[in-house]
């Protein structure tokens, strides 16, 4: 079965105007699709696989150029919950707003997630986590690191 071609864009103009590099590369391979390659001699020339030609051109005879974005990728679901994390910043908030203004390591955080919802994280994750509840981590010295709310 034939496929239906939509009409040719300027393939070269879009790849000099393009910033991103794989998006770059899958007009690459439209151009050499337009030009009559076959998607074995694309894949080649292209160093990619032959797979990865089949889809861009699917997309794209498909649903046009808008076909060749990317998606986004949802990734891997965070281990806490919503209100794990509301507990975990209440936690964090007193123990850095005592009077003791007491500081709180890593390695504390790290362990009151175990404790509490028995979820384990390497450290450099934890400090993400921080990032992410609004918390800065504060160095005094080459070995202690505390947070303190931003």
């Amino acid at each position: 079965m034939a496929e239906r071609i939509p009409e040719t864009p300027d393939f070269m103009k879009l790849i000099r105007q393009e910033k991103n590099a794989r998006m770059k590369l899958k007009l690459l391979a439209l151009l050499h699709f337009h030009e009559g390659k076959s998607r074995y001699q694309i894949a080649d020339y292209l160093k990619v696989s032959r797979t990865s030609v089949n889809k861009w051109v699917t997309s794209y005879l498909t649903h046009g150029l808008g076909g060749l974005k990317e998606k986004k990728h949802s990734g891997r679901p965070a281990a806490l919950t919503a209100a794990q994390m509301q507990q975990l910043s209440r936690y964090i908030k007193f123990k850095t707003t005592t009077k003791k203004n007491e500081h709180l390591h890593g390695s504390d955080i790290q362990a009151y997630i175990i404790e509490h919802f028995g979820v384990t994280y390497e450290i450099s994750n934890i400090y993400r986590i921080l990032e992410k509840l609004g918390y800065a981590w504060v160095t005094h010295s080459s070995h202690h690191i505390f947070f303190d709310g931003i």
